[in-house]
């Protein structure tokens, strides 16, 4: 816990007055899923995932998605050597533990697409030839807000692949003051430094997975995904896999405070940024965002209460 602790405060050297969303970050990393980053250019989307490799001391890389991005660009492809008359594999971008994908929803659906199996099963599969991904991995996606010129919408099941969406939006006053400081004087993202080797990364991972749930905490889960099936402004709810998601990430997080057990205020407080994205809303529902349809779930089931 105590490394954990460590990592945090050295990517908030690059990262100033984030520390929720890193936190719900670093979650979602140790519980194994990706992230997306549905923001503006500018608030440190990429400073965010540079300064997360340099202090994980794991290889990274980060692709800019345009229609001009082909399948073949990410997961790699074969190509015929004359000389050996054989067919040798060429890597693609996504060879790497922690893969930046910089406004995926500027790709092609067909690339979009690519990603899929990579993000759920950690392996590629090219010319019939399955190559497993190095580990840990984890995609990080940044996403303009649909509308942008040249975006197009992600398809649900491209968003089902997220285990968390987030906004990192914009810095207060005081950390904007400080951001330019510091940028006057040096690059911050030149003074992170690796505090946590990949050994122990996958050592956090494993204890995240011996975090206790209580059988009175996931009955509170699964009311919870129930109850965004039954919301009149909502026309798919959350599935088993979102109720999963929610599992995974709520032991992530209860780990990340230090903990071996899961409380409900766990689940209450990454519901949203778990869950939102999941659902698809009806007619009825344009007037709301997800996140307020979100808040109204959770006051209308009740938390267990302390026994």
């Amino acid at each position: 816990m105590e490394k954990i602790q460590q990592l945090q405060k050295e990517i908030e050297k690059a990262i100033t007055g984030k520390s929720k969303q890193l936190t719900l970050i670093l979650s979602a990393w140790l519980a194994g899923g990706n992230i997306l980053l549905e923001d503006i250019p500018g608030v440190g989307k990429t400073t965010l995932a540079v300064a997360m490799s340099r202090a994980m001391g794991i290889s990274y890389q980060r692709v800019q998605f345009t229609p001009e991005i082909i399948p073949s660009d990410i997961v790699g492809y074969t190509s015929y050597q004359p000389e050996t008359g054989t067919y040798v594999y060429q890597e693609g971008a996504i060879l790497c533990h922690l893969f930046l994908a910089d406004e995926l929803n500027r790709a092609s659906g067909k690339t979009q697409a690519a990603l899929l199996e990579a993000m759920e099963e950690k392996q590629i599969t090219v010319d019939k030839e399955t190559r497993k991904l190095p580990d840990p991995f984890c995609v990080i996606a940044t996403q303009n807000p649909y509308g942008a010129v040249g975006t197009q919408k992600l398809p649900q099941s491209q968003m089902d692949r997220f285990m968390v969406r987030l906004s990192l939006g914009y810095p207060d006053h005081e950390s904007q003051i400080k951001i330019i400081q510091m940028r006057a004087c040096a690059n911050p993202i030149s003074e992170i430094q690796p505090v946590m080797t990949k050994e122990e990364l996958l050592e956090c991972k494993e204890k995240v997975k011996q975090v206790e749930v209580h059988d009175t905490v996931l009955d509170y889960m699964v009311s919870l995904a129930e109850e965004t099936r039954k919301h009149p402004y909502v026309q798919i709810g959350v599935s088993p896999r979102g109720i999963l998601a929610l599992y995974n990430m709520a032991r992530a997080y209860a780990f990340m405070a230090g903990r071996n057990y899961v409380i409900p205020d766990d689940v209450a407080e990454i519901f949203s940024a778990v869950c939102a994205h999941r659902i698809v809303k009806n007619g009825k529902g344009e007037h709301r965002t997800r996140e307020q349809i979100m808040e109204e779930v959770l006051k209308s089931v009740p938390i267990p209460k302390k026994k």
